[in-house]
């Protein structure tokens, strides 16, 4: 069910991409929205990429650690400490997984290394998140990082809109003029 009250309850549900690649749009999508604080957002772009990435691949692993770990941002947001542990725990251990693999191409997609980024997501989840109080419709990152290779954008610029779908609701009032 989708939330009257979201910043994406107006915008058409996205296309399934139909192939997994770190150099789409949609898996920059993911980390702009990630990059923001849309932790449940940039979910739901990673797994489209997830369910057409073949199986067994280490893109599918990366893809399904970025899962996990904005999973934990938004159990980290909701003060849930043993879910957020849990959530960033599997991540790192994907992470670190492909960090023993030979494939140049994750640092420079993700902006950091695979073994740092499992660093960061366990700092992450057991240091308990000092949040302050938001204007609603606009969330605030709870971790220290930034992805994103050459394409990353600053936080303070919002996030884009892909495809010409702009965010809804306050959030999309903020960030309309930046796409």
């Amino acid at each position: 069910m989708r939330d009257p009250a979201g910043h994406s309850y107006h915008v058409e549900p996205l296309l399934v991409p139909t192939k997994a690649s770190l150099d789409s749009e949609d898996f920059a999508w993911g980390q702009d929205l990630f990059n923001h604080g849309y932790y449940w957002e940039a979910h739901e772009a990673w797994e489209g990429l997830w369910q057409v990435a073949e199986r067994g691949s280490a893109v599918r692993m990366l893809l399904k650690g970025l899962i996990l770990i904005s999973a934990a941002g938004v159990k980290i947001r909701e003060g849930k400490h043993e879910a957020a542990q849990r959530h960033a725990g599997r991540a790192a251990t994907l992470f670190r997984q492909l960090g023993t693999m030979q494939h140049c191409g994750f640092a420079r997609a993700l902006g950091i290394s695979p073994a740092a980024l499992a660093d960061q997501a366990e700092t992450a989840a057991e240091t308990p998140a000092v949040l302050k109080s938001t204007i609603p419709g606009h969330p605030e990152p709870v971790f220290d990082f930034i992805l994103g290779g050459s394409h990353a954008r600053r936080r303070r610029e919002g996030p884009r809109t892909k495809r010409g779908r702009s965010l809804s609701g306050e959030a999309g009032k903020r960030y309309s003029d930046d796409a």
